[in-house]
């Protein structure tokens, strides 16, 4: 007879041979994490490095670039390289997950963040480049791999859990790009400054190495087969939340990327458009303790889909038609619309059997959604040159916004890969 029934899905385990018994047995780092309150705080405060790597960076970028003695050619390479790193360091993360168990790879993620962090302020250019890519390496693990814990460990709390993780991550990027110009103000110096933010990948580590604990090993019936892995490549409905996840970063990082330039050509003076930015950013800390609790309290998301799409539309008309005419309003709609973002972290576990499917999907979506997030501000900025204006920019965005509520609408519909 089964000793139990083994809490880890069978996809993302491996089963090794028992001697003396007939039944396969489970490693430990392969049953799911406890979920314990030490592990929702291991995981907030996981999701809290998740962007100050990036932001703290940009904040400060022309003082970086000017202690350095970089070109404008040196320093766009490091600002390409966390959305890239993103995209293609996520393909590896449903391995190290199967290879090391949930907690290993989690903790190998943050090591990562850290030892980044340190590199790429302790040499010139060379480093910085170096450091940056290892820490975003880190996070795109750390991007994939935390849905997962969140549905294996929090299966009844998904929406809440969700929601306090990407809370946590929203206000980690805010208070990256917030503090670090008065911390660089403060000690006089960059590296201090930007470096600093890896004493926060250490709290999350050791947080993390004390709440992560996989459940005992147990033993599944004899002759259970382990859920056969599949590719789904070959799913229309993988492939719908893969450009839905694509199209809703390509739109943040647009509106991160483009919003204070636009608004300042347009008549508002630099200091309101930089604190109309902070606004976006400000909002996806609430949007994202909500949205996620909406979405699943209804067995479909679509409804909700429709509400934020709504909002974007409405936000995205506003800058395009009377920009300078209560350039609040648009903004407020916009940074409410980007709740996209907490939504398609959502439906990654909504729309999944198991831990191995999830894997899968929050590789897949978040790996092709990051490269395709990449070539929006790109593509913003060309079209602007060409035309000399923002407006046809504008509405090629409110296309593809268009576009992506479609997407959202039927990846929202009540049903699982």
């Amino acid at each position: 007879m089964a000793m139990g029934v083994c809490t880890a899905d069978p996809a993302a385990a491996e089963a090794l041979p028992n001697t003396g018994a007939a039944e396969p047995v489970f490693t430990r780092r392969h049953v799911a994490l406890l979920g314990t309150p030490l592990l929702a705080v291991g995981v907030a405060l996981t999701a809290a490095n998740l962007r100050p790597a990036v932001t703290s960076l940009s904040s400060v970028l022309g003082d970086v670039r000017t202690a350095l003695g970089a070109s404008n050619a040196w320093m766009s390479v490091v600002t390409a390289v966390p959305t890239l790193c993103f995209g293609l360091a996520a393909f590896a993360a449903p391995w190290l997950g199967r290879r090391l168990g949930m907690a290993r790879a989690v903790a190998l993620s943050l090591v990562l963040v850290t030892a980044g962090l340190l590199v790429r302020v302790a040499d010139g250019i060379a480093g910085l480049l170096v450091g940056t890519f290892v820490a975003c390496a880190g996070i795109a693990v750390s991007n994939v791999l935390i849905p997962v814990v969140v549905k294996d460990s929090f299966g009844r709390r998904v929406g809440l859990v969700t929601g306090v993780y990407t809370a946590a991550l929203a206000a980690g990027g805010t208070l990256g790009a917030a503090l670090t110009p008065p911390l660089e103000t403060a000690s006089g110096n960059w590296r201090i400054s930007v470096g600093g933010w890896s004493l926060l990948a250490v709290l999350a580590l050791v947080m993390w190495l004390v709440g992560a604990r996989h459940g005992a090993p147990t033993q599944v019936a004899d002759g259970t087969p382990a859920a056969a892995r599949r590719s789904l490549l070959r799913v229309p409905l993988a492939w719908v939340m893969t450009v839905f996840f694509g199209l809703q970063s390509l739109l943040a990082y647009v509106v991160m990327g483009w919003l204070p330039q636009l608004l300042q050509d347009s008549g508002v003076d630099r200091t309101t458009a930089g604190l109309l930015l902070a606004v976006t950013m400000v909002l996806g800390v609430p949007v994202s303790l909500v949205v996620p609790l909406l979405a699943t309290r209804r067995p479909g998301q679509s409804w909700l889909v429709l509400l934020l799409g709504a909002l974007t539309v409405a936000g995205l008309v506003g800058l395009t038609v009377a920009p300078t005419w209560l350039p609040a309003l648009w903004i407020v709609l916009l940074g409410i619309g980007m709740g996209m973002f907490p939504l398609a972290l959502t439906m990654i576990s909504l729309r999944t059997r198991n831990s191995a499917d999830t894997a899968q999907l929050s590789a897949m979506t978040q790996s092709i959604g990051y490269l395709i997030g990449a070539v929006g501000p790109l593509l913003f900025g060309i079209v602007h040159d060409v035309t000399g204006g923002w407006t046809t920019s504008l509405v090629g965005l409110l296309a593809l916004v268009v576009v992506l509520v479609g997407l959202g609408v039927v990846a929202g519909r009540p049903r699982q890969i």
